[in-house]
């Protein structure tokens, strides 16, 4: 993908990109508050003064770099634009059309979204490294989970040893739960200690040079219940049966209903309360939404997903296992 491939897709004297992850995507710049204006004849990246050393440094080849107060004089000339309408609030596009009365403005969605779906060999190369701390840090977690007893402790040593490792930060707020808190699929650490018996559900990822890795695993504290091991097998299961379906192609639809059917089997469907899975890169969910209610679309070659089923027993446990795949 170029910055002429989406000049090319829009039909517009210029088009102003608001949104952080696509102006990153486009010029390799993250900072606060920029605009990107492209037209046919070049794309200036507007900055803040705090951001403007950074940017320069950083930015793609064939983007110019200017400070935001030139904006308003380059865009007050423009006739049409199109802008990402899905991406920016109501009070912000009437401000705009307030302040640019001689401008029309067209709605786009999704346009930039639907390149990043696939990704380039230096996209992938980074969120295969994002990935590999992520692995390291899961493969501490049965040792480390009694040292630091407390969902808030586990979950900040995990954040402290990712950076150590390379990462940048995470790629969103860290998901540790022990005991009866497993059965909320997004809970927030708390101070809660790890008991004897207790499941810990460890849902994280490591972000590098923007890029986001998406793992979830689920350890256990003492032999598992029958039930507990029963669930366990058959969250699995259902995982590694949609994993090797994964292809290029394949229907969104088509990965929900193989896990869905096995968990079925075992009498556990009902307890299966989310989609399947989503796209990754710059956003930790982009592109491909892999739910039996969202829309039925085939994969794409160089995207990559995640496949992340789940059991969740209301006020006594969940259990979600939870693998990135590179289509």
């Amino acid at each position: 993908m170029s910055l002429c491939d989406i000049r090319n897709s829009i039909h517009t004297e210029a088009f102003l990109v608001s949104h952080p992850a696509n102006i990153q995507y486009l010029t390799g710049v993250n900072a606060d508050g920029s605009l990107l204006l492209m037209r046919s004849h070049g794309c200036t990246l507007f900055v803040y003064a705090l951001e403007e050393e950074i940017a320069k440094k950083n930015v793609q080849k064939g983007v110019c770099v200017r400070l935001m107060p030139a904006f308003e004089k380059i865009f007050k000339n423009i006739r049409s634009c199109g802008i990402e309408s899905d991406r920016i609030s109501i009070e912000t596009f009437m401000n705009w059309k307030r302040k640019y009365k001689n401008t029309k403005f067209v709605r786009y969605v999704g346009i930039i979204e639907r390149f990043r779906r696939q990704k380039s060999p230096k996209e992938l190369q980074n969120i295969r490294f994002a990935l590999s701390i992520t692995e390291q840090l899961l493969s501490d977690v049965a040792k480390q989970m009694k040292r630091f007893p407390t969902e808030k402790e586990l979950a900040w040593m995990l954040e402290c040893q990712a950076r150590e490792l390379g990462a940048d930060g995470m790629a969103f707020e860290s998901i540790v739960a022990f005991g009866s808190n497993t059965s909320r699929p997004h809970h927030r650490p708390t101070d809660r200690r790890l008991k004897k018996g207790d499941i810990v559900q460890v849902d994280i990822g490591a972000r590098y040079k923007g890029y986001c890795a998406d793992r979830s695993e689920v350890y256990f504290a003492a032999k598992p219940t029958s039930l507990q091991q029963r669930i366990y097998d058959a969250v699995r299961e259902a995982k590694e049966e949609a994993k090797a379906a994964v292809k290029f192609g394949v229907m969104t639809h088509t990965l929900d209903q193989i896990a869905r059917k096995v968990l079925r089997k075992h009498g556990f469907e009902k307890y299966f309360c989310h989609g399947l899975g989503h796209g990754v890169g710059l956003e930790i969910h982009e592109g491909v939404s892999i739910s039996s209610k969202g829309p039925d679309i085939p994969l794409l070659k160089n995207e990559v997903i995640t496949i992340e089923p789940g059991v969740y027993i209301p006020g006594k446990f969940g259990i979600r296992l939870e693998d990135m795949v590179f289509v």
